[in-house]
């Protein structure tokens, strides 16, 4: 038995923020990012709309990008202190996946990290509030999904949080919102969408329910992501739309060891050089994909499905060997137009290509065995189509590396 879960309502199309007013209430609590948000006058709207609905409102502000088990547990703090029946998380990925994990300790306050880290072992929630996703960036489409990546920056891995009890109650899909993303986070966004849409298709847990989904957001972010870069606003609305089709696809199909090794090296890295570098959750994804692609094709029912990937983009190719080569070359092409590096090796500190990246070989050679065997024993590695050993992880890490063939 499988099971598709998605939020029970969602709003989507310009204007859609102002579906907040529907909500019903005493107290909620907005959780925000940076700056961007209120920058740009959406959390003032957030705010207003709630209290036309009636409910007082607290502000949990300054959620960072990657948050960390310290942001959570402090934004736990405030709710239990305020009490609210309505979590409105609105931005990106970060403070979406930060108010999710917030809401399990709400809810229950003896939980520890690890407790949260338990794959699908949350108890049951809504006991004390509901959850209201807004998001403002095209890809990490957590507006849908049963998950939450949160950051352990002691140890420098990222967690996983996979439960469908984190799946939002009400999604608000509002385009306006994504045409304020930078450029650049177009770029990663959108790489990060295109990876869960192809992650959710060869997932040992696809199913007829999740494959039009995942096959309809490929399909539109192929049309749509390049000219979204580049600056083209209807572009940039599909794009939202896609993202979120990309992350239903997701949440109920799973994903592969693209996201456990991008979950892995992301904050890998940190303290190298005293940069802070650190390795962009939608970046690492674009350089790992076509890796990942070569390695699981040589499992049969996986290159199967990706040839299909191949015929409905149109990429050409008469053989399966052809079309899931053509495959790898589209997605590096897409790399290239979005001036996203192919490499670890080649990854600067600001996130483009480099001669030279920020992760110098003897500290990436050090770390790999440990690297690759948290990946391994990360939550979306059982999904994948091909399960790799601890030498083939280090060798697929090491071809992310140096950008070499994978021919194991």
């Amino acid at each position: 038995m499988q099971r598709f879960t998605l939020p029970r309502d969602l709003y989507h199309g310009k204007g859609a923020l102002e579906a907040l007013k529907s909500l019903k209430g005493k107290k909620a609590v907005i959780c925000v990012g940076g700056g961007s948000m209120k920058r740009f006058g959406f959390l003032d709207r957030a705010e207003k709309y709630l209290k036309e609905a009636g409910m007082e409102v607290m502000i949990i502000d300054g959620i960072e990008p990657d948050p960390s088990v310290t942001t959570v547990m402090n934004g736990a703090k405030k709710m239990l202190e305020f009490q609210p029946d309505w979590i409105v998380a609105i931005g990106g990925g970060s403070p979406i996946d930060a108010a999710k994990a917030m809401w399990i300790k709400y809810e229950y306050p003896n939980s520890t990290f690890e407790d949260m880290c338990k794959v699908f072992g949350i108890p049951e929630l809504r006991k004390k509030a509901h959850f209201c996703a807004v998001s403002s960036t095209s890809g990490t489409a957590t507006e849908v999904t049963a998950f939450s990546i949160i950051t352990d920056y002691d140890k420098g891995i990222k967690y996983p949080i996979a439960d469908f009890e984190i799946t939002p109650d009400v999604a608000i899909v509002d385009p306006e919102l994504a045409e304020t993303m930078p450029q650049k986070l177009v770029a990663h966004t959108g790489m990060d969408a295109i990876t869960h849409a192809i992650e959710a298709y060869v997932s040992t847990a696809n199913c007829n329910y999740t494959d039009p989904l995942a096959l309809h957001a490929i399909k539109m972010i192929q049309a749509d992501l390049v000219k979204s870069y580049n600056g083209d606003m209807a572009a940039r609305d599909r794009m939202h739309d896609a993202q979120c089709l990309a992350g239903m696809a997701f949440s109920n199909a799973l994903l592969g060891i693209v996201h456990s090794m991008a979950h892995k090296t992301g904050a890998a890295f940190e303290d190298v050089g005293g940069l802070h570098a650190h390795i962009i959750h939608g970046a690492a994804n674009a350089m790992y994909l076509p890796k990942v692609i070569a390695f699981n094709a040589k499992d049969p029912t996986a290159a199967k499905r990706y040839a299909v990937i191949a015929d409905f983009m149109g990429l050409g190719g008469s053989t399966e060997k052809e079309k899931i080569a053509n495959l790898i070359k589209y997605l590096r092409g897409m790399n290239d137009d979005l001036k996203i590096p192919h490499s670890i090796g080649t990854y600067g500190a600001d996130s483009y290509p480099c001669e030279k990246g920020f992760v110098p070989e003897d500290i990436f050679l050090k770390r790999l065995p440990e690297i690759a065997k948290n990946a391994i024993a990360d939550a979306c590695t059982g999904s994948n189509p091909r399960q790799p050993t601890q030498e083939e992880m280090e060798k697929l890490l090491k071809c992310c590396y140096y950008d070499t063939e994978v021919d194991f």
